[in-house]
């Protein structure tokens, strides 16, 4: 008997809240796989989650976990026994803070050899959200310039080195404290915390951006959407502006939807989008082609040297409420991971 050790996520509690529970793993079904994971991280969804404010999130009590890296330790009927000892990685949307997890081999997307599991967990669920973004959502062309809010974030840093390996201008916000390393990743920075952060960066694309991508939502998402050129492109994915606020999320989410509507039918030429990461979902085979070739190329680029993984931090999965609270403190770049213990 395998006993997996996972993180609950009870109710709406502080990151101390998250409990620590064993279970036995069961066999995996047909075409399932059992993974044992090696490195999972903190995203910003997991953050989310935890205030009761992710769109679409499960009922409490669930365990959170948005990917996963890991080596397949046992197959189901009907699935290539081949698998077994191979390093894959998944994004589950929940789930995934845990010892083992058992996913439909379909999802598995392969590591390429001698990348390191901490490494490739950095590019999972955030280098597929970069790279569609920027490339399925904004369609961003060489020689264009970009606006990354929270450019040294786990989405944001990643974002950025997509878009400069592709020749294209970024122009990146974030503290102060941030700016040495978005300027590492090949980005302007600009202080979100200046109150004319906006003309700041109209100064440096007087002509308008081609693209800004927003995850903070609120009242600001106005001057994201004046920073566009004639034909640029407004990529919301999120409303981080909410998090500390009570209540519900659905409002908030409500509102923005209405304003990106708006927006995006208004005859001006330019457009207004939210970025979904489950979009297309319900045609099952393609979306899983979609993800596939996406995080492979996104990982070949890892692969390749193009993109350094940010790792802000590793600490093991026992210690996930310690991860949750650096993750939310604001004072790293990039992603912390969670590693088997």
């Amino acid at each position: 008997m395998t006993l997996a050790t996972e993180i609950v996520l009870p109710g709406i509690v502080e990151p101390d809240g998250l409990q620590v529970r064993t279970r036995e793993v069961p066999a995996p079904g047909p075409g399932q796989v059992v993974l044992h994971a090696e490195a999972t991280g903190v995203s910003f969804a997991e953050q989310q989650m935890r205030r009761g404010k992710y769109y679409g999130q499960p009922p409490f009590p669930f365990v959170p976990g948005y990917d996963v890296v890991g080596t397949v330790a046992a197959v189901g009927p009907g699935v290539n026994s081949a698998l077994v000892g191979g390093r894959y990685a998944v994004v589950t949307k929940v789930g995934a803070w845990a010892s083992h997890v058992t996913v439909d081999a379909a999802d598995l997307v392969a590591v390429p050899a001698g990348v390191d599991p901490a490494a490739a967990e950095t590019v999972v669920v955030n280098g597929v959200t970069a790279w569609q973004m920027l490339f399925r959502v904004a369609e961003v062309r060489t020689g264009g310039t970009i606006v990354v809010l929270g450019a040294n974030g786990g989405v944001g840093s990643t974002l950025v080195q997509l878009a400069r390996h592709a020749g294209i201008r970024v122009i990146g916000t974030a503290s102060s404290r941030h700016h040495p390393a978005v300027e590492k990743l090949g980005a302007i920075p600009v202080d979100y915390r200046d109150p004319d952060m906006a003309r700041r960066i109209a100064d440096l694309v007087p002509d308008g951006a081609d693209a800004v991508f927003d995850h903070v939502g609120g009242e600001g998402l106005k001057q994201s959407w004046h920073l566009l050129n004639k034909h640029g492109t407004l990529v919301s994915y999120g409303i981080a502006s909410i998090k500390d606020e009570p209540g519900s999320a659905q409002l908030a989410y409500m509102k923005l939807f209405s304003q990106l509507f708006v927006w995006n039918n208004s005859p001006n030429g330019r457009s207004a989008k939210f970025y979904n990461f489950w979009a297309g979902q319900r045609k099952l085979t393609t979306f899983r082609e979609r993800l596939s070739t996406d995080l492979t190329s996104v990982f070949s680029l890892l692969a390749d040297g193009v993109i350094t993984p940010q790792i802000a931090a590793t600490l093991p999965l026992s210690q996930a409420p310690e991860a949750m609270k650096l993750a939310e403190s604001g004072t790293v770049t990039g992603k912390v991971i969670l590693l088997r213990d």
